[in-house]
């Protein structure tokens, strides 16, 4: 076997159907009804790094250009190195695996049936099996939020196997480049194609000590300038289009750019319309709290961190932040998970054998030597929602830093944002050991538990010094907006009243909506029965609901949640004491349908050779909240992957797949038996306009 090895330093270098309203797309009458919002960017693309001045260290040629090492960018590319392509992949940290690893959060979201059945993509599946023989069980951290709870660098080693042999099965090739960040574009002359990339890999520099020492707001934007620095090193790549055998470029493009990161990075340098924050209020997203969009509240992001449970108590300095985050710090609103041992087993991600029989929410009750992963709303999740805090800039927050103009970009985030991040997961660790505080429950609940110790070193879970995930787990990124489509006419996506299992005749609907709005959101959810609720100006009264979700004829992936908020908080700053979370926005938690990932949510506007996977697809607020799970990236990675090596084999763009729907598509349909060919599904079982019955598939 091929052994690829990270590359670090210069060194290292030497079925389609007929569409009628009822079926997949919204009827046009229902999307007119709805206003585009939300914040699309109207920027012109980037100039490229022509009057940069930049002379590339390195020159990369690739078919596939990966940005983003986290779940959908490892599967893009398992998929494309299996088809035999030359992929780079670029990631910001020197672990694959974003969620899995990276950001610590490795406890697999899943829902019921779904996992019953395992019904996932087949590279999914094969990394649950992965666990289980590493571990030889299923659940090595017995844990009770999940069937699956690990060790975070374990997903990462396991990963790059999967990587490796996909690579060697077929014949591909991986280049991948950690500690890595994208930094300009270059465009042809119309600013449809993308024909370059310029990175920034980044090493420690000399007598420095290794990276994974600070955490990441200590070094993010170093990381994006050119320059070396008193602690990195930098390297320039230049990834360029590879020529076939005879010195020639695939037409009609060249290469194609996969958009994998965790915040919509090359969303937003390429300068296509996205959506960001709360959408406005429409037929199509009847629960949003906002009638005009709030760009600045996203859900929650959060810095994971392990610890220990042992025999002994032990003594921990308070932090000089401390008493800042202090107010902020509880259990839940739920008494009951006011207990410290739900709270460590609900994702505790190790557990030796034997485990006590005692149980603690129908799991083994903690014992000394047991690590838990922390996540928790009102402890690590930082939750900013104004434009003073908010994590993930806007267009215009990004324009007026420069950071659109040539040359300018620095990650598109607020820095002290991600330190606030980092000093709220470290002060929650202090609260646990030390503290008799809570926001949610008052007095008299919360006791220290000083039995606990913090897990921080370079072969800590996390594997940094610090003892933080390399990078804080994001919930929400910026979502494209799709192509104007038939049904779409200001642009795709997928939206509330696509998956949402929720009661839309309840009160809140009637008093919060227009009636005409309100006759809108029951045509779009009459099913079978739209086109005669038209005609015969039926009541949404007697409008008989469809219950399943949307069947969306360019399926090219599955994906099931719950639609679960962490809401931003009303009021600046996030910590502060007495604040809560924005009224409303849970107004759409709750039980989804099994959904399907749409190949139009895939293809952004303007630029041809694009595409995104995981949470940068189109999608509303609402419907992003339950497209955000470990599997669901995996299968929009392996859609994406896919289709970028099938639009290079058959000479098209992807646009051209959908563009004639609700036309039948010939190669959509092509596209799709091969992703069913290699065990990713486009479906779930059963799945048709006539099955209603989908009781037993709630996501819990």
């Amino acid at each position: 076997m091929r052994k690829k090895q990270w590359i670090s330093g210069v060194a290292g270098f030497l079925g389609s159907v007929l569409v009628v309203g009822q079926f997949g797309l919204p009827m046009q009458a229902i999307a007119q009804t709805t206003s585009p919002d939300e914040a699309p960017v109207d920027g012109a693309p980037s100039t490229g790094n022509g009057d940069l001045g930049i002379t590339p260290d390195v020159i990369e040629e690739c078919e596939i250009l990966i940005v983003g090492g986290g779940i959908s960018g490892v599967s893009a590319a398992y998929e494309a190195l299996k088809m035999g392509r030359t992929v780079c992949m670029t990631e910001l940290t020197d672990w694959v695996g974003g969620q899995l690893s990276s950001q610590g959060t490795s406890a697999l979201d899943e829902a019921r049936m779904q996992r019953q059945l395992l019904y996932f993509a087949a590279g999914y599946l094969d990394f649950r099996q992965r666990i289980q023989d590493k571990y030889g069980i299923r659940n090595p951290g017995d844990c009770w939020v999940s069937a699956t709870c690990f060790i975070p660098g374990d997903a990462h080693n396991l990963l790059w196997e999967m990587l490796e042999e996909a690579e060697d099965e077929g014949d591909g090739e991986l280049r991948a480049f950690p500690s890595t960040v994208i930094k300009d574009l270059e465009f042809n002359a119309d600013g449809t194609i993308i024909t370059a990339a310029t990175a920034i890999q980044h090493t420690p520099a000399p007598d420095t000590p290794p990276l994974n020492t600070e955490p990441l707001s200590a070094f993010i934007e170093d990381a994006y300038r050119f320059e070396d620095s008193d602690r990195l090193s930098k390297t320039t790549i230049r990834f360029v289009p590879k020529p076939d055998e005879d010195g020639n470029l695939p037409n009609p493009s060249p290469w194609y750019v996969i958009e994998a990161t965790e915040t919509g990075e090359i969303v937003a340098l390429s300068g296509v319309p996205y959506r960001l924050g709360l959408d406005a209020r429409s037929p199509l997203n009847p629960s949003s709290p906002t009638e005009t969009g709030d760009l600045y509240c996203t859900q929650g992001f959060t810095y994971t961190f392990a610890m220990e449970r042992t025999a002994e108590p032990q003594v921990y300095e308070e932090p000089s932040f401390y008493q800042r985050y202090r107010p902020y710090y509880g259990y839940d609103p739920n008494p009951r998970l006011a207990d410290m041992d739900v709270v460590f087993t609900y994702r505790r991600i190790w557990s030796e054998l034997p485990r006590p029989e005692e149980r603690v929410f129908g799991v083994s009750v903690p014992k000394p030597g047991d690590i838990s992963m922390q996540n928790w709303v009102w402890g690590n999740d930082y939750r900013p929602g104004t434009s003073q805090d908010n994590l993930i800039l806007t267009h215009d927050q990004l324009d007026a830093a420069g950071q659109l103009d040539p040359g300018g970009w620095l990650g598109g985030l607020r820095t002290e944002t991600l330190q606030a991040g980092e000093e709220l997961a470290l002060g929650f660790f202090y609260w646990i050991v030390a503290d008799d505080t809570d926001s949610q429950l008052g007095e008299g609940v919360k006791e220290p538990h000083p039995n606990h110790r913090f897990l921080y070193g370079f072969d800590s879970p996390m594997g940094t010094e610090h003892g933080l995930s390399k990078y804080p787990y994001i919930r929400e990124s910026r979502r494209i907006v799709g192509r104007p489509a038939y049904g779409y006419p200001q642009g795709f996506a997928i939206n509330e009243i696509d998956i949402s299992w929720a009661d839309f005749r309840d009160e809140y609907y009637r008093e919060t909506l227009s009636p005409n709005a309100y006759r809108t959101l029951w045509l779009g959810l009459a099913g079978l029965d739209t086109t005669a609720a038209i005609l015969n100006e039926t009541p949404p009264d007697e409008i008989e609901r469809r219950t399943r979700a949307t069947i969306f004829p360019d399926s090219v992936g599955i994906a099931q949640y719950a639609i679960d908020f962490h809401p931003c908080m009303a009021d600046y700053p996030a910590e502060a004491p007495g604040n809560i979370e924005r009224p409303g926005v849970r107004q759409a938690h709750g039980r989804a349908y099994p959904g399907q990932i749409p190949l139009q949510a895939l293809i952004p506007q303007q630029i041809d050779n694009l595409l995104v996977a995981g949470k940068n697809i189109a999608a509303s607020y609402s419907a992003a909240a339950a497209y955000r799970v470990h599997s669901f990236e995996w299968s929009s990675g392996a859609a994406a992957g896919t289709t970028a090596s099938f639009a290079l084999s058959e000479g098209l763009f992807p646009y051209t797949l959908v563009d004639d729907l609700p036309r039948p598509e010939p190669e959509l349909l092509a596209l799709q038996q091969l992703l069913q060919a290699n065990g990713n599904p486009t479906a779930f079982p059963n799945t048709s306009i006539f099955n209603l019955d989908w009781e037993d598939w709630a996501p819990w």
